[in-house]
């Protein structure tokens, strides 16, 4: 090696040398060029990424449907068969015409199902999911009156449990009431005593539970008015306590 032969012009290339890319002014255009820049994907409070849409974005998401509520429910074999009855008695009275021309027959059915949905309604899926019960009691004075029995207010129910039981009780009466009302406008009035009786069971369990629960929310109020006092808020305290939780308790449940 000459000392006056310059040391880069001994260094041998490498065999396949990749081809240059011209330089722009910017730093990175050698690999701008190579792949085209991607969309930024820009998130508002409003929306969501696409592979996010698919995803539950909440526990109730991913648990909804009914077999969501039978898993989260505390008693789904009882609130099974409290939609089961009732769905049942309108069905059958809905569609027995398609079925059967025996009008006695159908009669039967349907009455039947509403008989065993008022009784499974007021004695096992009321006390069982909501911890509510009412019957009427007839003294020996021949005086008539409503007992109601609650569940302690330290047991909770499930809230699945008690909102769909809640959402039965009211929803139903409403659409025998529109059963009625076609049965009126198509002038089948051979039907109307059967949607009458329907709405007779139906709407005396709605009032019943529903002054169930008014009495027990009233027999919480005063067990918490008394928890006052014996925890030493006599006297004005005690007196502003009671009446501040019996006066909400009444504007709210009156």
């Amino acid at each position: 090696m000459s000392v006056a032969t310059p040391l880069l012009q001994t260094i041998e290339p490498d065999d396949d040398i990749p081809e240059q890319v011209p330089l722009s002014g910017n730093i990175n255009g050698a690999t701008s060029q190579a792949s085209q820049p991607k969309t930024p994907v820009v998130l508002t409070p409003g929306s969501r990424s696409r592979a996010t849409e698919a995803m539950a974005s909440t526990p109730g998401d991913a648990e909804s449907g009914i077999s969501g509520i039978l898993r989260q429910s505390a008693h789904p074999l009882v609130l099974l068969v409290l939609y089961l009855f009732r769905i049942s008695a309108i069905t059958v009275y809905i569609l027995c015409g398609f079925f059967t021309d025996n009008f006695v027959l159908s009669t039967v059915v349907v009455v039947v199902l509403l008989a065993m949905d008022f009784w499974n309604c007021r004695n096992v899926a009321g006390r069982t999911l909501v911890g509510l019960r009412y019957w009427n009691q007839v003294d020996e004075d021949g005086e008539s009156y409503w007992v109601f029995e609650s569940r302690d207010p330290s047991h909770p129910s499930n809230p699945i449990d008690s909102r769909m039981f809640w959402i039965a009780l009211y929803t139903f009466p409403l659409l025998w009431m529109a059963l009625l009302i076609v049965s009126f406008l198509q002038f089948k009035l051979s039907f109307v005593p059967i949607v009458m009786l329907a709405l007779v069971f139906n709407v005396t369990n709605a009032v019943g539970f529903t002054y169930a629960d008014r009495d027990a929310k009233q027999k919480w109020a005063n067990s918490l008015a008394s928890s006052g006092w014996s925890m030493g808020m006599g006297g004005i305290g005690g007196q502003i306590l009671t009446g501040v939780v019996k006066n909400s308790v009444g504007r709210v449940f009156k």
